[in-house]
């Protein structure tokens, strides 16, 4: 009897010995299968605070110690990040760098993409600009407004061009990220406010905003769809072509994210309001794109809406990219009448799953603002 024990006990620990190498290797496994080819563990479900940005622009004249009181009061007050326009400047971006995080302000490099107003070296190459139905250039007919200047996304030369600005950019150090902006097409519908003020009715894809129809646009449709768009009846029914548009943009994006993700950055990108809406208005698909963050820029006052729409718009993009892009919603400063309508947009975008808010722009921040947003943030950190 006393062997049979002893050798039941024996088997008992065998067993036990036995189920602890099997959850050591699965242990091991998963560990293993949360690195990636470098050898740097991810680290999952990580959640990110809800920050609070401010897009502004630089001035090359404007004194460090003038920067140095800006930032510092924008930190003092609650503000995380900047996101700054230095007209693709890397200097003028080596220069503001330290400065803000010497603050504590993370720091994002700003960029106009395809709309390239004064680029110096796209002006020398009139080919590269986009063309629209009617045949007009934005080189020397610009669409709206004079500083609509848009590069072909589909022509080699105008597309490297825009992506080594990107790359000159994200070699920076000390960057979170090359932030996109204008990465779209014109707006084939302005937003329903700014119409009066172009004495404009939009009720269909009228030929003029329409774009591009440049030679390598359609020769590189033609031969994959074996037809030519402008001899469609109705582009705007044309699902192939506007989709070759789509991806025209997904492009130029998707090979940025390489270039920002090899120099050890983020992309992130200013957006139209959420997918569908961006799909109509300026043929960009954002939730379909390789890119880290994006800042819809949810003004609610360029679609005549009230405040909650900010809510409503901030959860349609939230429920478009499920996790897979960190959403922070965009807020323009002058369509708030007061800093209790501030807040109450910052809650809004909050509760509708935004991990961030980001206002234009800085100027606008005035003390008021500042100091409910200082009294927001300690709200949600509470």
């Amino acid at each position: 009897m006393e062997n049979l024990i002893l050798n039941n006990s024996k088997m008992k620990i065998k067993n036990i010995l036995l189920i602890a190498f099997i959850i050591s290797f699965v242990s091991c496994a998963n560990k293993e299968s949360n690195e990636n080819p470098n050898g740097i563990i991810q680290i999952e479900n990580q959640e990110k605070k809800f920050e609070f940005g401010v897009w502004i622009t630089s001035k090359k004249e404007k004194t460090t110690d003038a920067y140095r009181a800006e930032f510092k009061k924008y930190k003092i007050s609650g503000i995380d990040e900047i996101l700054i326009n230095t007209l693709t400047d890397p200097n003028e971006l080596e220069r503001l760098v330290p400065i803000a995080k010497k603050e504590g302000l993370k720091v994002h490099a700003w960029i106009m993409a395809m709309n390239r107003p004064n680029d110096s070296v796209a002006l020398q190459h009139p080919e590269w600009y986009m063309v629209s139905r009617d045949g007009k250039s934005c080189f020397d007919t610009r669409p709206y407004v004079e500083y609509y200047q848009w590069l072909c996304p589909t022509r080699k030369e105008s597309r490297n061009h825009i992506l080594g600005l990107v790359e000159g950019l994200a070699k920076v150090e000390g960057i979170e990220s090359v932030h996109l902006d204008y990465i779209r097409f014109p707006d084939i519908y302005l937003p329903i406010a700014l119409l009066p003020k172009y004495n404009l009715k939009q009720e269909t894809e009228m030929a003029e905003y329409d774009f591009c129809y440049c030679d390598v646009c359609i020769s590189e449709f033609e031969k994959v769809h074996h037809k030519n768009p402008k001899d469609t009846d109705n582009t705007a029914i044309d699902m192939e072509w506007k989709n070759f548009r789509l991806n025209a943009i997904k492009s130029v994006v998707n090979d940025a994210y390489k270039i920002v993700h090899e120099n050890n950055k983020k992309l992130t990108a200013a957006v139209f309001p959420y997918p569908e809406m961006a799909d109509h208005m300026v043929r960009q698909r954002w939730d379909k794109w390789d890119i880290d963050e994006v800042y819809p820029m949810i003004y609610h006052g360029f679609y005549n809406e009230e405040i909650d729409w900010i809510g409503y718009a901030t959860k349609q993009g939230v429920e478009d990219v499920q996790e897979n892009i960190i959403i922070n919603t965009g807020i323009y400063l002058p369509d708030f009448k007061s800093p209790e309508e501030l807040k109450q947009a910052i809650l809004l975008a909050k509760e509708n799953g935004a991990k961030g808010v980001s206002f234009y722009d800085g100027p606008g921040l005035t003390k008021e603002y500042l100091s409910i947003i200082k009294k927001t943030k300690a709200i949600l950190r509470n």
